[in-house]
């Protein structure tokens, strides 16, 4: 899993079957200071994260898929939970 905060929303028109019904968000990764620490991706909202959010992401096909209830699903990244807090 990764750390990282949401810093957009993502809208189409025409999506692949498997990403009808879906929210996809620009997601950041995040050290646990806040601070960048890569170039921005995709991610499919499995959380009902919003811009702003840090959240975890799951950068593995299979589990992405099993989350997001289709298991023939095109998706290699989703939010699985929006962080409350971090205490070190």
């Amino acid at each position: 899993m990764k750390l990282a905060k949401v810093i957009g929303n993502v809208v189409a028109t025409v999506k692949t079957e498997s990403h009808q019904n879906t929210k996809m968000m620009v997601v950041e990764p995040v050290d646990q200071t806040g601070a960048s620490i890569g170039g921005s991706f995709l991610a499919v909202d499995g959380a009902q994260a919003g811009i702003g959010d840090t959240v975890l992401i799951i950068e593995e096909g299979g589990s992405a898929r099993a989350i997001m209830g289709n298991p023939e699903g095109a998706v290699d990244a989703i939010i699985a939970g929006v962080v409350d807090r971090l205490e070190e």
